[in-house]
């Protein structure tokens, strides 16, 4: 398990579920009862996630600070545990990412660790990725074989261009040539996120030792370097018919559509948040607020719901009312569906602005409803 986490909870019924969600989503897990022990064991281990049954008392404003002043921990993914009714914001002011009420539902509380997860796989990748524009051929069962385009590569992971959606749930198998290489890659994965355009980036699980070999050999030999989300590959259309043809296949993906272009670095956190969030939409530059629904939204963009969606990939700014702040997001149109909506992918001056977004998926994931103030 790459990712590992901390549950410092006296309660254990809500403890038992959250290692259980936390175990069902890959995540190595410790539980404590004790703030004293949660202590020790942040000052010893490093955690990428620590989930705290927050009393508003003072053992758990210590270990708060303690937390933040942590040399191994001081980075880690806080998710706190308050009481219903609780009012969330200072607990947020307190370095919390995410909120969870008591009592614990187990639906609520795995969608909120599920987003949690992805934050910290986002944060936290520990293998670097280099382009690579090969064929892949991909398979799982209950449906045929089809063609995809592996545009990065890690030995650990990779993100591929697929013309159809891939099963979240279950074990994919994948079989590719790198570049400069005459054997086959053949190993099984899993599907860590997917968006609309078709990008879909895989954790691998069984990697056959050869298979492993090979991928190393070929990271080595291409000096492999951190992703920085500005750079870009667009696969020569020259390139596949001959990857695919040792593959005795035919390609399907076009590499001249422009939705063919590898941009790894700033689309890991995929995982959206279903809601029905009422907002206001303006064009950058005017004042006119166009009444619309956020039916979905993640760290990295959202889908909004109107009648007559803006055309043009033009810069919009939507403000959301909740009870507790107002926020606004700029962002840049994606997609356009008339009598539809629009996809909109988010633009950030600063963390500040990156830190309100996050807050905002907090509460819709946390628990109680998100209530809109008055226009």
């Amino acid at each position: 398990m790459d990712l590992h986490a901390l549950v410092v909870c006296p309660d254990q019924d809500s403890a038992n579920l959250l290692m259980l969600i936390l175990s069902e989503l890959g995540m190595g897990a410790e539980h404590t009862p004790s703030i004293s022990r949660g202590l020790e064991l942040i000052d010893s281990q490093r955690f990428d996630a620590i989930v705290l049954d927050y009393r508003a008392d003072q053992s758990s404003e210590e270990f708060l600070a303690r937390l933040r002043q942590s040399t191994k921990n001081r980075a880690s993914m806080l998710i706190a545990v308050v009481d219903s009714g609780f009012n969330a914001r200072p607990v947020f002011g307190l370095g919390a990412n995410f909120v969870l009420y008591r009592p614990l539902s187990a639906e609520r509380t795995r969608i909120s660790l599920r987003a949690a997860r992805g934050l910290m796989t986002r944060e936290r990748r520990r293998a670097p990725r280099t382009p690579v524009g090969s064929a892949v051929n991909v398979a799982y069962p209950g449906a045929p074989e089809t063609n995809a385009l592996l545009a990065d590569l890690s030995d650990g992971g990779t993100l591929i261009h697929s013309p159809k959606r891939l099963p979240p749930a279950c074990k994919v198998y994948f079989e590719f040539e790198l570049p400069g290489q005459r054997q086959l890659v053949r190993l099984s994965g899993e599907v860590a996120w997917q968006d609309a355009s078709g990008r879909t980036g895989i954790r691998f699980l069984d990697v056959p030792q050869s298979s492993r070999r090979l991928m190393q050999t070929w990271l080595g030999q291409n000096n492999v370097r951190p992703a920085t989300g500005k750079s870009s590959l667009t696969v020569p259309a020259s390139d596949l018919p001959a990857a695919h043809s040792r593959l005795g296949r035919e390609p399907k993906p076009d590499p001249k559509d422009p939705d063919f272009v590898s941009n790894a670095g700033n689309r890991r956190v995929e995982f959206r948040l279903a809601c029905k969030l009422g907002a206001e939409v303006y064009r950058l530059g005017t004042s006119v607020p166009n009444r619309c629904v956020l039916s979905d939204i993640s760290e990295g963009g959202c889908y909004v719901e109107m009648p007559s969606p803006f055309t043009g990939h033009s810069g919009v700014e939507i403000l959301v009312r909740t009870a507790d702040a107002k926020v606004r997001i700029k962002g840049q149109i994606m997609t356009t569906h008339p009598g539809f909506g629009m996809g909109v992918r988010f633009v950030f001056n600063d963390s500040v602005e990156r830190e309100e977004v996050l807050r905002l998926l907090a509460v819709l994931a946390a628990g109680p409803e998100l209530d809109e103030q008055p226009r």
